[in-house]
């Protein structure tokens, strides 16, 4: 793992994706971008916003080639991170590769897709090579569904982070389904949420930060500061039009947090989960 100590950290920004429409995407996807994402504007903006380390998602329109991911881990060690996909038949010498490469984590994005049956031997082989290498489970699904997926993976021992609030509905306020038991779940102290892509929540401007105002404020009680990091999100795939990183930055201000809440979502909880 690279040797960050040399690098003060004034802000992690902990789930931004890099891509060029050059590379070859997967053949089942809900997105395909028609423009570049490189890290060289990546770094632009985190240094523009006062911020000094970001983690590089692995898009889903790319599928578990990863390899323009890491080449952008490669070019800059100290500040980034990277959360992956895979098969989970992969090799644990590939996982052992990426983990000197800076990987931290794989994603599940399970959007749009049939729920996977954890319990099949590729699976639990998978998670245990995973909880060897203390990386986490980045979890990408809407709200209903995920105390059912987090109860799954929960005997593993594995750290889950949950995307982007856990994709509710703004519009059905704190009360749908789901919402009250993933909050229940995060009491347990193995789950960490990313509070993160407040324009995804499916609702109005002001529906969607009012539900950010109201989640974070059950989410600081229940899941506790150090279990919340904040994200960009960048470059904002189908949203690009009407958001951009001030946008979020302005998001991020607007939700009124306390400086010490402030302080964990930017630095001390992505600094310890992703290992900075």
């Amino acid at each position: 793992m690279p040797d960050t100590c040399s690098t003060p950290i004034t802000g992690i920004d902990a789930h931004a994706h890099v891509f060029s429409r050059e590379l070859k995407l997967a053949a089942a996807r809900r997105y395909t971008p028609d423009y570049d994402a490189t890290l060289a504007q990546y770094l632009k903006h985190l240094q523009s916003h006062g911020l000094s380390h970001g983690v590089l998602v692995q898009p889903s329109f790319l599928g578990t080639d990863n390899r323009y991911l890491l080449a952008a881990l490669r070019q800059a060690p100290e500040q980034l991170r990277g959360v992956v996909v895979l098969e989970p038949d992969v090799s644990r010498a590939v996982l052992d590769d990426m983990a000197r490469s800076g990987v931290v984590g794989v994603r599940l994005n399970l959007m749009g897709k049939a729920l996977p049956d954890f319990r099949d031997a590729a699976w639990r082989g998978f998670f245990g090579h995973l909880a060897e290498l203390d990386w986490h489970v980045e979890l990408h699904r809407n709200v209903e569904d995920l105390p059912g997926l987090i109860r799954q993976l929960m005997p593993f021992g594995i750290k889950l982070v949950i995307d982007h609030f856990g994709r509710p509905d703004a519009r059905l306020g704190t009360a749908q389904p789901g919402f009250a038991e993933l909050m229940e779940l995060g009491q347990g102290g193995r789950v960490w949420m990313k509070v993160s892509a407040i324009y995804r929540l499916a609702g109005t401007e002001q529906q969607n930060l009012a539900f950010a105002r109201a989640s974070l404020s059950l989410l600081e009680q229940n899941f506790g500061p150090r279990r919340l990091v904040w994200g960009s999100d960048w470059p904002h795939t189908q949203h690009e039009g009407n958001v951009g990183f001030d946008t979020v930055m302005a998001q991020l201000q607007a939700l009124q947090c306390s400086a010490p809440l402030m302080r964990a979502l930017l630095v001390e909880t992505a600094r310890s989960l992703f290992r900075f």
